[in-house]
């Protein structure tokens, strides 16, 4: 009922809606975080049959591991930097960031480091770590990965868990320091960098088996500096060894990273050549390109000239002046419509991106027509007759 209901209300309060519920729940998550905190303070999950507050996180107030990783975390530093709740209530930082900056935050640099992880994003607060705390290059490394196993026999698990318990008896755990914090210490075991072995909770009554973590495709390791790993199959292996060949007078050492920087690069002139019709050799200027609307293709000078202005990103702009962030699948849009009579100069021309490009059809021409036109192409088409030109669509 409550959905159905929401069908009815206006945009612009349902965008005010959504903002104050947020808000709400920042200021809820904030007092969890407290509340969290001050049990653990005083030991209160012993009450509750519980040994740990991580145990009592999950077993009795049914969090998820992480879930209860990152909140005692954050309790646990909040007691020492109180600024943390003030900034998660107000939405200056969020969760996720809060664990990640939790084991780098001291006396000393608490204000400064808070201040400018500010409305970040996650990986700029990783980013922001890595310049606080850099780590050494990741050495380049080509090995091939086992195959993937059948599932164990109920046994083999066994004794696949026994294992596990042996390396976590053994496990010295990492920074959130108070006892008891064995059980944490577990989850801390499975953040990135900590290791790859899977890990396991232990419970006076049974051992559950955990999946590894896994690992972020694009790791900052220093300022400037970043690790990335991903997994490819032999033609993509022989096709580097060839490549790594064949530059062997220009990158003497066979550096990886360099011989895909190179070919990427490349490739990226390439495509943004095709696409935004950069080049260092134009046939014509812009002064000499007309931009009268005769035809539907932008002409390459006109691209070239919006693209540099645009800086490839989106340039639409909301109602508070905030500019659109995305750089990716944008689109040339016509402020005054082609279909309306709208040229082709740069004045007229834009970058948007896909979202952004079909809410300003929908403002110029109406949702309606927008939504009738989209259905008729739809049924015009079948996969009989369907273009193959890159631009059908």
């Amino acid at each position: 009922m409550e959905r159905r209901s929401l069908h009815a209300i206006p945009d612009d309060e349902l965008l005010a809606r959504l903002v104050e519920l947020l808000n709400q729940a920042r200021r809820t998550e904030s007092d969890l975080i407290a509340h969290i905190g001050e049990v653990d303070e005083r030991k209160l999950y012993a009450r509750e049959a519980s040994p740990s507050m991580f145990a009592y996180c999950t077993n009795v107030l049914h969090l998820s591991e992480a879930e209860a990783y990152l909140r005692i975390a954050a309790a646990r530093a909040a007691r020492e930097h109180p600024l943390l709740l003030q900034m998660l209530a107000d939405g200056r930082l969020h969760l996720s960031g809060v664990g990640k900056l939790v084991p780098h935050l001291t006396r000393n640099n608490a204000a400064l480091l808070l201040a400018r992880a500010a409305h970040k994003t996650k990986r700029q607060i990783e980013e922001l770590i890595a310049e606080l705390a850099p780590r050494p290059d990741a050495p380049t490394v080509v090995r091939k990965l086992p195959q993937r196993l059948p599932p164990a026999a109920p046994r083999a698990a066994s004794a696949l868990q026994r294992d596990a318990v042996t390396s976590i008896d053994a496990f010295e755990g990492a920074a959130l320091g108070t006892e008891p914090a064995r059980d944490l210490r577990l989850a801390e075991w499975q953040r990135p960098g900590l290791g790859e072995t899977p890990g396991c909770i232990l419970r006076p009554d049974a051992v559950v088996a955990l999946r590894p973590s896994v690992p972020t495709p694009v790791e900052p390791l220093a300022p400037g500096r970043y690790k990335f790993q991903f997994t490819a199959g032999t033609s993509l292996k022989d096709k580097l060894e060839r490549l790594q060949a064949l530059m062997r007078t220009q990158v003497s050492d066979g550096d990886l990273a360099v011989v895909i920087e190179a070919a990427v690069t490349e490739k990226l002139e390439r495509l943004e050549a095709k696409r935004f019709a950069k080049t260092n050799a134009p046939r014509k200027t812009l002064e000499q390109t007309p931009t009268a609307p005769s035809t539907r293709r932008i002409p390459a000078a006109v691209r070239r000239a919006v693209h540099e202005r645009d800086g490839n990103r989106c340039r639409y702009r909301d109602a508070q002046g905030r500019r659109c962030s995305e750089r990716h699948r944008l689109e040339y849009h016509h402020r005054y419509p082609f279909g309306l009579g709208g040229d082709h100069s740069p004045a007229n021309v834009s970058l948007l991106c896909h979202s952004h490009n079909a809410l300003m059809a929908d403002v110029d021409y109406g949702r309606q027509t927008i939504a009738r036109n989209r259905s008729s192409r739809a049924v015009r088409r079948s996969p009989a007759v369907i273009s193959t030109h890159p631009r059908a669509g």
